[in-house]
């Protein structure tokens, strides 16, 4: 009893005893973004918490002291249906494009709907509002409205427009840049280009996505609204979905708190009989084959499906491969397809050898958590970046998606399957990876009671949110420093000048006065 009074005693001491109200804003449609929110307040509403989730993702059934608004019907439908080739894009400027053209549809189809229009007339209060921090800040009109401290969550790593909000250090000599296939170890050229794009980024920011959600925000709900940029500085904290293991070390202001695997957790179930069957007759082991939830596989165009189809039938492993189709064209004996699978489930069965990915955070999470390398086929935003570390790191064979033929599936294949490098190599970052003092989620939901408890903690704000550029960079201080070393030269050139042009004028005196004696 007493032991049980100590557990109870400091874990009501480190997570505090209060309930609050929580607002949680997470349109952006993508499943995989929605998973770290819905994780972080279903741990708030088990510790109590009254909490209001609006997303297109309404919970199946009721969870206690967990309040749905549904946005389901807000978004067109072309935005849920995503082909393979479209994208599959090299090019950082059409990702960004396409992400600024999603931001500013979310913006004007949710801003003016009925469930958000009711939200906003309403009278309720909240002790705290989460917003995600990803393709738009058009949703921190309701952050003005409802006048309570804010915290966001980011479901990738720091994105570039991240870093200005906490005057947060961004340093382009050894932070790879989010949408390029950078890492901490780049050439001189490589670095060249970070530096370019680092402050590419800011311009592309302020015009394809800043202003334009200004616009929008201002024609909805008026032009007393401050502007966006003037609001994100007041937020008091940012989750960020990253752990120093895996994405590499990176200096972090106190605003900025990891939880990297918020979203990862044993499995409670089992997995289906067919499934457990199929992996665990797996003599040579299993290739899984999943490239995420945001696109449809079956999408692929026939030369690389074939590709994969021809490679995998010259391999003794068993296939396990996420397709959406019921048939396969050519599918081989040991390949076996299914349309939707538990991933945690597959990737923590020990047969699993290698994991066929798009390099999305949430799935390269997932790999590590369970020990398994990659052959990573990395198709548009953060994803060149993440692959580039894990490469970085040995736990990851890069493919590169529009030069795929059976050759390279091999190649990549059976330079993972035949050097156990790499799998040594995933089992260490496993173990760094797992090794922290508290768990992703209870880091989580503990900083978030934090702000709540400090008024919006308005001490872990950088003073480096409030300074210009320039002051930033200190180049006004080395200015003045210039100025003043070359003023102290100058004068000391033109005081040494009139010395020696008296000297000279003195020795020239002196020299004709002895001429004439």
């Amino acid at each position: 009893m007493r032991s049980c009074f100590l557990v109870l005693f400091f874990t009501v001491g480190f997570f505090g005893s209060d309930a609050y109200k929580i607002l949680c804003l997470f349109p952006h449609f993508g499943r995989s973004h929605f998973i770290m929110a819905e994780e972080l307040l279903k741990g708030l509403a088990t510790k109590g918490h009254q909490v209001t989730m609006v997303s297109h993702f309404p919970q199946t059934n009721p969870i206690p002291n967990y309040t749905d608004i549904s946005l389901v019907g807000t978004m067109p439908e072309f935005i849920s249906r995503h082909l393979l080739e479209n994208v599959a894009v090299k090019y950082v400027y059409k990702t960004l494009n396409r992400q600024s053209k999603t931001g500013l549809i979310t913006c004007k189809n949710i801003l003016k709907s009925h469930v958000m229009n009711k939200l906003l007339s309403s009278n309720e209060t909240y002790d705290l509002i989460i917003t995600e921090l990803f393709n738009t800040d058009c949703f921190l009109a309701y952050v003005h409205k409802f006048h309570a401290p804010f915290i966001a969550l980011s479901t990738s790593t720091l994105i570039p427009w991240a870093h200005a909000r906490f005057g947060n250090p961004d340093i382009p000599s050894y932070m790879g840049n989010f949408f390029l296939f950078h890492a901490s170890d780049m050439t001189f050229f490589e670095r060249i280009i970070n530096v370019l794009y680092k402050e590419f980024l800011k311009w592309v920011y302020y015009y394809k996505y800043d202003k334009p959600a200004n616009q929008i925000v201002k024609e909805y709900y008026g032009k007393s609204i401050p502007s966006l940029e003037e609001i994100a500085k007041k937020t008091s904290l940012l989750l960020v979905n990253s752990h120093f293991s895996l994405n590499q070390p990176r200096p972090l202001v106190p605003a900025i708190v990891e939880v990297g695997g918020l979203h990862l957790k044993p499995s409670e179930s089992q997995l289906p009989k067919d499934l457990q069957d199929f992996l665990d007759s797996a003599e040579d082991g299993v290739i899984y084959f999943s490239l995420g939830s945001f696109v449809r596989v079956e999408s692929m165009p026939a030369d690389k499906r074939d590709a994969f189809v021809q490679a995998f039938s010259e391999l003794p492993q068993k296939v396990l491969w996420k397709w959406e189709k019921e048939t396969l064209p050519g599918k081989p004996k040991n390949v076996k397809i299914v349309s939707w699978l538990p991933q945690m489930d597959v990737l923590a069965h020990p047969n699993v050898r290698v994991f066929i990915s798009h390099g999305g955070l949430m799935g390269t999470m997932e790999a590590v958590y369970h020990g398994v390398p990659m052959v990573a086929i990395p198709l548009f935003g953060d994803q060149f970046h993440n692959v580039k570390c894990s490469v970085q790191q040995g736990i990851a064979v890069y493919l590169d998606y529009h030069t795929i033929t059976k050759e390279s599936v091999l190649s990549a294949l059976k330079e993972i399957l035949q050097n156990p490098t790499f799998t040594e190599n995933a089992k260490q970052v496993k173990k760094a990876f797992r090794d922290r003092p508290v768990s992703p989620l209870d880091t989580a939901i503990y900083w978030t009671e934090y702000v709540i408890r400090h008024g919006g903690a308005p001490h872990l704000r950088s003073a480096a949110v409030d300074l210009q550029w320039y002051q930033y960079l200190l180049l006004d201080v080395l200015a003045v420093l210039f100025l003043c070393v070359a003023a102290i030269l100058a004068t000391t050139y033109l005081i040494l000048k009139k010395l020696i042009s008296l000297w000279r004028t003195c020795s020239g005196r002196k020299q004709t006065k002895n001429k004439i004696s």
